[in-house]
């Protein structure tokens, strides 16, 4: 939803209902993860996509039933339902679906208050109750430092709150369960909790031809980019223009001193040993996802002897992701750049790497991270 929030709020602003379609859950192999939206206008307009494809069409025609009635739909579909059989849904797996509507001030509020947050770059969730109880859609919109609105109940409200802050922590999204009054591990309520933490940090450090490209596929790929070099003529805007952010300093101080958590992905494209030693000591000092390192292989070879020296482990090295990027043939910054950006997808979601032709089994693998 992130990328829609502009325009449903423009939308509302505007005076336009819509109804509000989500992917709350996925079993199996499915094209869109837990938290995929779709908003149709009553006009017909539609933006984003629930399934990539898949079942639009008949979530296209519960949105027009829910912009009628006012009352929101959960729909189920699978390979093993006929209608959605029949309108695609033939990957195998099974979605389902909330279609609510969005036509008064109640939800230009939430809407306006998570976009807002989304905007400045803080985190937020958002918690909405399924049709199986009372007040269906209902929302409580919750951040690290304050809620607003309810479920209808103190003791869900409660409840929810808390596991709110602690999938914010994770940047994860998902389904939970619940007693009528929020009690735990039981299944009266279920409540789809949907998280907005801030996009997770690409840092790119040697500000050359490749780290241009890799920072270019980085943006694309919902990255926060920072280029860091500690020279001045070559760190420049003008050189890095889809860049967050360009920084003139030594890698190694600049990465002693910023914010690096478990999402953020470290590229180290300097390959030179008085910029990447230090680095890569300071790097595996921190929780980072992925740290790739270029380099030939003798490069390679070189780095680690040095590292050892500086008294780095054999666990610390074997976290290293070089020479960088998978086997793809690449030649070209951009190609190598790919080869940067599929290594850190196969990291962060545990493919094999392998072409899919070469396998069986599910395709689309989900779980709760963002």
């Amino acid at each position: 939803m992130r990328e829609l929030l502009s325009e449903l709020r423009a939308w509302h602003d505007a005076g336009t209902s819509f109804a509000l379609a989500t992917v709350v859950s996925v079993r199996g192999s499915a094209p869109r993860a837990p938290g995929a939206m779709m908003a149709v206008t009553a006009d017909g307009t539609v933006a984003g996509s629930v399934s990539g494809g898949c079942v639009e069409g008949a979530v296209y025609e519960a949105a027009g039933e829910v912009l009628v009635t006012g009352t929101p739909q959960l729909h189920s579909y699978g390979i093993s339902d006929d209608e959605a059989f029949g309108v695609g849904l033939t990957c195998g797996g099974t979605i389902d679906v909330l279609v609510t509507p969005c036509t008064d001030a109640a939800d230009r509020t939430w809407l306006r208050e998570v976009g807002d947050t989304v905007a400045r770059g803080e985190p937020v969730a958002v918690a909405t109750l399924l049709p199986d109880a009372g007040r269906a859609g209902a929302r409580r919109v919750v951040r690290p430092d304050g809620t607003g609105g309810t479920l209808g109940d103190e003791g869900l409200d409660a409840a929810v709150t808390d596991d709110a802050r602690g999938l914010l922590a994770q940047g994860a999204t998902g389904r939970q369960w619940y007693g009528t009054h929020g009690e735990r591990r039981m299944q009266e309520v279920s409540v789809f909790i949907q998280t907005y933490a801030p996009p997770p940090r690409m840092i790119v450090f040697g500000a050359i031809d490749h780290a241009a490209a890799t920072a270019r596929i980085g943006s694309f790929l919902g990255y926060r980019v920072t280029v860091c070099d500690a020279r001045p003529a070559f760190a420049t805007r003008e050189r890095f223009p889809t860049a967050d952010e360009v920084v003139r300093a030594w890698p190694h101080t600049y990465l002693s001193a910023t914010d690096v958590d478990a999402r953020t992905v470290l590229c180290v494209l300097t390959h030179d040993p008085k910029f990447d030693v230090p680095l890569l000591v300071a790097a595996l000092r921190t929780p980072a996802a992925y740290i790739g390192v270029m380099g030939s292989r003798r490069t390679h070879l070189d780095r680690l002897a040095r590292l050892r020296e500086e008294g780095v482990s054999e666990a610390e090295l074997a976290r290293l992701a070089s020479p960088v990027g998978l086997d793809l043939g690449a030649r070209t910054p951009e190609e190598t750049a790919v080869s940067i950006a599929a290594e850190i997808i196969q990291h962060r979601w545990g493919g094999s790497g392998r072409p899919l032709g070469e396998l069986s089994g599910a395709i689309h693998h989900h779980d709760a991270r963002r």
